[in-house]
């Protein structure tokens, strides 16, 4: 049975979807079967993966709103052991639909029941906002983690998400587990960098990971080709971090 993790923090430019791929993309190349949600109406995770929403027939919204069999919907990338669940711009729409539907916090852990046993890890990228789209990929997961990135507003709005978890643990999902805290644009010759993560690692001890996400041009350059940055630049530092994460998730699940 796979393990599903969300990657959430609704405090937007703090590396999530960057990591959503790049996570997914790693564990693919260690050899684990994974699947991808992109949750975020944005997009960005499918066309990162070089995925022409625009064409789609398919999406997320349709699973969610329409109730389709979320196996048509499923596109298989140009990475060996990955395919995703893409995202559309009409998932904008999709939490105002979902209002008036009976048990609509559950309506993704029930889209997944069908797909548990056939990957290894489903991750869900998550919106930046604690909606109901949010509200649903953490009642549908595992387990969630947070990216924190090394900058001065590092901490701000943690305290709001971790809420909304201990509300979705108590109410919804009562075996939702913190993965890990993830620190993202590290850059070690910057003080700032070493402060939040000394914070961070003071606040929250053993679930911050251990693997640091460093500041890199080919991270960024790397969506804009469509390509996960293993692909677009495997010895590059970003790609070596994230595989390098990939492993410490693997290990921390054995």
């Amino acid at each position: 049975m796979s393990k599903i993790i969300s990657l959430a923090n609704q405090k937007g430019g703090v590396g999530k979807t960057t990591s959503s791929i790049n996570l997914a993309a790693s564990l693919a190349h260690e050899g684990k079967k994974v699947l991808l949600i992109d949750a975020d109406p944005q997009a960005n995770a499918s066309s990162g993966l070089g995925v022409e929403v625009r064409d789609l027939d398919n999406t997320i919204y349709e699973c969610l709103i329409n109730g389709i069999d979320p196996h048509v919907a499923i596109i298989k990338t140009s990475k060996k052991n990955l395919s995703i669940i893409p995202s559309h711009i009409d998932l904008v729409g999709a939490e105002i639909e979902m209002l008036n539907v009976d048990n609509r916090e559950t309506i993704m852990r029930r889209m997944l029941t069908s797909l548990r046993n056939e990957y290894d890890y489903i991750l869900i990228d998550c919106s930046p906002s604690l909606g109901l789209l949010t509200v649903n990929a953490l009642t549908a997961s595992d387990s969630v983690i947070i990216p924190v990135q090394c900058e001065f507003f590092a901490l701000e709005g943690i305290a709001k998400l971790l809420n909304t978890i201990k509300i979705i643990k108590s109410q919804l999902n009562p075996t939702l587990q913190i993965e890990g805290f993830l620190l993202t644009m590290y850059d070690n010759r910057l003080r700032l960098s070493n402060q939040v993560y000394e914070e961070v690692k003071r606040h929250f001890g053993d679930l911050v990971f251990n693997t640091v996400i460093s500041r890199n041009v080919r991270l960024s350059e790397a969506p804009s080709h469509g390509k996960c940055v293993l692909d677009y630049d495997s010895q590059s530092r970003g790609a070596q971090n994230y595989l390098a994460l990939a492993k410490e998730l693997i290990k921390r699940g054995k």
